[in-house]
């Protein structure tokens, strides 16, 4: 369907619907009204896709660098949200009255060259850093040193004492280098096991295996990377590395990091299992059952050195907030995160700028539209906070750091609507939440998007993990109920077939990559699409009267009882 046929058809039906007699409101799971009280006669409260499109053209341009924290592209990128929330209509809500939360990172950067050299069964084989390994350092130091390190294969990396499961069993891994896969033992099994089958858990996720191995002493960690379970390819791996590492200021950084930590690839992996007289596709099998034992790599080693340099820097959350009219002391959160990964490797092309254009300058755009449309009135009943978080892309760390630091009570935080990557390939019928959250928000969805004939579907790539990878997922891990809202994959013009696909070409080819740019080939109907709906769930949270909340098999659910009886007890 062409463009002109589909607003045809919105106005028909939005002429139909204004004919059509007044009915009582039904109620939510969270108290929300099941239609928006926003005149629906203006599609999405007067969200313009022409707005859309010049805050993208000017965000994911070459000019703003790639975004990336602490770089000239950031000071541009900060300006710029700052000034359009306040020609908005916002109010500043950061730090001492200004636009801005000052975030504090620890930065390391590998200076100089990486060299690494695996010696296994006699032979010797060198290591290209970006090519055949991607390695980084977070623990604080001057760079990393091993020197004949043993290599040991822990599985999948995984102890969940509640499910009977532990890699590392009789495995003792201070001092070694632990090779582990990416995901968890399930994705690739032929039926749902301990792990509930392709939907990646908490267990899967790299940041975990980092984690548990640091816990247990280990000198490092290296991920065989594959791209079906990691579900990006390796240029994503090495884009991400490529630059300075960022971490939040911890009292614990000695022990809470590994001194190395990274990935190789899958032909990397097998050659090492090879000649350690194993196979790797059999060693997988064997990690993927329970009572899986790992053990030495033969008497493989690995030799690493490189050096870090460090400092710590400030990057910026920016913040705005639309006062409420009735109830200003509650709050419900729009946000998404402004940077991308600056300039990296060039491409085929030449390009090293990796603009982030639909991830994430989609999601800034649409704050800022929306955050003009919500100013223009009426003025919801709770406070609106607009919040464009910093360093997303380095691990969540703005909305770590905002979580840890908020500049609104969390127990009186309603609920968080993230925003990632909306596709510039058409409109859909549907929209997402990544993952599945188990909060009512999920349904608080489906609701919002009915106002405008659409459904909310369910993530159809639960094996991706999304629900740990984006900033509301830091929110969720204090209490707050919170999703992040991407797009649907049913297109008006491909059906599912065509977002399917369009999906696949994005994540293969410009996914953290400098093709992710913007152009006037973008079809604006699905960012203006989607971008109406999260209007009407804001809008219909900022003036309900109920509170969302996590679903009682939640892992989140307990975190928020606190909050409730404090919204229970007076102030004094």
């Amino acid at each position: 369907m062409s463009r002109p046929r589909r607003l045809t058809a919105l106005a028909c039906v939005l002429i139909l619907a204004a004919c059509q007699p007044s009915t009582p409101a039904a109620t939510g799971a969270a108290g929300v009204p099941a239609a928006a009280s926003a005149t629906p006669e203006i599609p999405g409260g007067g969200v313009q896709a022409d707005n859309l499109a010049r805050h993208l053209s000017v965000l994911a341009s070459d000019d703003f660098e790639g975004r990336a924290p602490t770089t000239e592209g950031e000071r541009k990128t900060v300006a710029y949200i700052s000034e359009q929330f306040a020609a908005a209509g916002l109010e500043p809500g950061g730090d001492a009255g200004g636009w801005t939360q000052a975030v504090t990172l620890e930065r390391s950067v590998i200076d100089g060259p990486v060299t690494a050299a695996l010696h296994v069964g006699g032979t010797t084989r060198a290591l290209a850093n970006g090519d055949e390994i991607a390695v980084e350092t977070l623990r604080p130091g001057t760079g990393v040193d091993l020197s004949g390190v043993p290599l040991v294969f822990a599985g999948y990396g995984i102890t969940a004492p509640e499910l009977d499961w532990d890699d590392y069993a009789g495995l003792d891994v201070a001092g070694k280098v632990v090779v582990v896969l990416i995901n968890d033992p399930d994705f690739e099994s032929d039926a749902p096991g301990k792990f509930g089958g392709r939907a990646l858990t908490w267990y899967g996720r790299w940041t975990y295996k980092y984690e548990e191995a640091a816990r247990r002493g280990a000198a490092g960690v290296l991920i065989v990377h594959e791209t079906a379970p990691a579900s990006y390819p390796w240029a994503t791996v090495r884009n991400g590395r490529a630059g300075p590492q960022y971490d939040i200021v911890r009292d614990n950084a000695e022990a809470h990091h590994l001194p190395m930590r990274g990935w190789m690839t899958r032909e990397v992996a097998e050659q090492l299992f090879a000649d350690a007289g194993l196979d790797f596709d059999a060693e997988k099998r064997r990690a993927q059952t329970q009572g899986f034992e790992g053990g030495a790599l033969g008497d493989a080693t690995l030799d690493i050195a490189f050096k870090v340099s460090r400092d710590r820097v400030t990057s910026h959350n920016v913040v705005g907030v639309l006062p409420g009219a009735s109830r200003p002391d509650e709050t419900v959160v729009l946000s998404g995160h402004w940077d991308s990964f600056g300039i990296g490797q060039p491409d085929d092309s030449g390009d090293a700028i990796i603009n982030g254009a639909v991830d994430n300058a989609t999601a800034i755009a649409s704050m800022i539209e929306l955050a003009r449309v919500f100013a223009a009135g009426p003025r919801p009943a709770r406070t609106l906070q607009f919040i464009a978080l910093t360093a997303e892309e380095n691990g969540l760390l703005g909305a770590t750091y905002y979580a840890a630091n908020p500049l609104r009570p969390l127990e009186t935080t309603a609920a968080v609507l993230n925003m990632e990557m909306w596709s510039p390939d058409g409109e859909t019928r549907d929209i997402s939440s990544w993952g599945k959250g188990r909060v009512s928000l999920e349904r608080d969805l489906a609701t919002a998007a009915a106002v405008d004939g659409r459904t909310s579907s369910p993530d159809p790539n639960l094996e991706a993990g999304l629900f740990y990878r984006a900033d509301h997922f830091a929110f969720a891990q204090a209490g707050v109920p919170a999703i992040t809202i991407g797009p649907g994959m049913d297109q008006l013009d491909g059906g599912v077939e065509g977002g399917t696909a369009a999906r696949a070409d994005y994540f293969s080819k410009r996914y953290h990559q400098p093709g992710d740019e913007f152009d006037d080939t973008w079809d604006m109907a699905g960012p203006t699409a989607d971008t109406r709906t999260v209007y009407r769930l804001a809008e219909m949270l900022a003036n309900g009267d109920g509170w969302p909340a996590w679903d009682a098999d939640s892992e989140f659910s307990a975190r928020r009882v606190t909050s409730d009886a404090a919204r229970a007890t007076p102030a004094k």
